[in-house]
C-alpha cells in the first residue's frame, strides 16, 4: 500500500487503481487502468502535487492518459506525460485555456478549503492549468487497447463539450467524469455548459449494459450501477418539466443532483 502526503491510493482490482486528493474541497479521483501491453490514466487531478510521482510507484508500462474533460481538477498533472488523448471539442480548451473561467476564479478554488498540508513547492498566486496540444483526439466509439483490455469511449457532452465517459469492457467499470456523481450536484450551470446536452447524455449512459460499477470522478468512489435506472428516471422528469434550461436551479434525485 502506498502512502502519500497527499495522494490517497485505492486499489479497486488488482490492475485498476484510484488516486484520489481528499485533501481538496472536491475530493477528486483519477483512476490508473493496467493492461498486459500498456496503461491508461484516466484524469491527472488538480496539479496541487505531481501525480506521476504516485503512477511510477504503481507501473512500469507506458501511460496513456485519457481526458475525461479539459478543466483544472482534471488535467492538472497532463504535463508530466507524453501520450494525451482528449475528445475533439475539447481540444481547444486544452490548447488555448478554459473558456468561462478566470485565472483569478481558478486560482481561487484551488486553494479553498484545503484539509491536507499542501506540497512546498505548490503556490496557488501563480497556480497556471496546463495549456498543450493533445497527443490524437478522440471520437464516440474510439476503442483504446491496453492489449488484454479494451477502452470504449462515449461522447457525453453538457458539463463540457468534450465531455467523455470510460466503459472498461472487460471488468464492466464505466467511468462518468463529471457526468454522474454523488453528494454534491453535477453542475451544468455556466456558459459553457448545455443543461440539454448533458440531460442526452445521462440518458445514454443509463442505457449501456453489463456495468457493474460506476466511478464518478468526485466524491463516492464507486457507486452500485442502479442508480441507472433513477438516472433513467430523471432524465424522464427533467424533459416533462421543461427543466433543462439555465436557471432551474437545483434537481434533487435518489443518489444524485444536478444544478442548471
Amino acid at each position: 500500500m502506498i502512502v502519500d502526503s497527499w495522494f490517497t491510493v485505492q486499489q479497486i482490482d488488482c490492475n485498476t487503481y484510484a488516486i484520489s486528493e481528499y485533501g481538496h474541497w472536491e475530493k477528486v479521483h483519477s483512476f490508473l487502468l493496467l493492461g498486459n501491453q500498456k496503461a491508461a490514466l484516466i484524469d491527472t487531478g488538480l496539479g496541487i502535487d505531481n501525480i506521476k510521482r504516485i503512477t511510477d510507484q504503481l507501473t512500469t508500462l507506458s501511460i496513456d492518459v485519457i481526458t475525461t474533460h479539459v478543466h483544472t481538477d482534471h488535467i492538472g498533472s497532463h504535463g508530466e506525460f507524453e501520450r494525451i488523448f482528449v475528445h475533439e471539442d475539447d481540444k481547444d480548451w486544452l490548447v488555448n485555456g478554459i473558456k468561462g473561467l478566470s485565472i483569478e476564479q481558478i486560482r481561487k478554488d484551488i486553494s479553498r478549503d484545503i484539509t491536507l498540508p499542501l506540497p512546498s513547492n505548490f503556490n496557488a498566486d501563480t497556480y497556471q492549468p496546463f495549456q498543450g496540444e493533445p497527443t490524437d483526439l478522440l471520437v464516440d466509439g474510439d476503442v483504446i487497447k491496453l492489449g488484454d483490455r479494451k477502452l470504449i469511449i462515449y461522447h457525453t457532452p453538457g458539463h463540457s463539450p468534450g465531455h467523455i465517459c470510460v466503459l472498461d469492457e472487460k471488468n464492466g467499470y464505466l467511468f462518468t467524469g463529471d457526468l454522474l456523481y454523488d453528494e454534491t450536484p453535477i453542475y451544468a450551470f455556466y456558459p459553457s455548459t448545455n443543461p440539454s446536452d448533458l440531460v442526452n447524455s445521462l440518458e445514454k449512459i443509463s442505457d449501456i449494459p453489463n456495468i457493474s460499477m460506476i466511478y464518478g470522478s468526485h466524491n463516492t468512489l464507486g457507486l452500485e450501477p442502479i442508480i441507472l435506472k433513477e438516472v433513467k428516471r430523471a432524465v424522464k422528469f427533467l424533459r416533462e418539466n421543461e427543466l433543462t434550461k439555465f436557471g432551474t436551479g437545483i434537481h434533487k434525485f435518489n443518489g444524485f443532483s444536478v444544478q442548471f
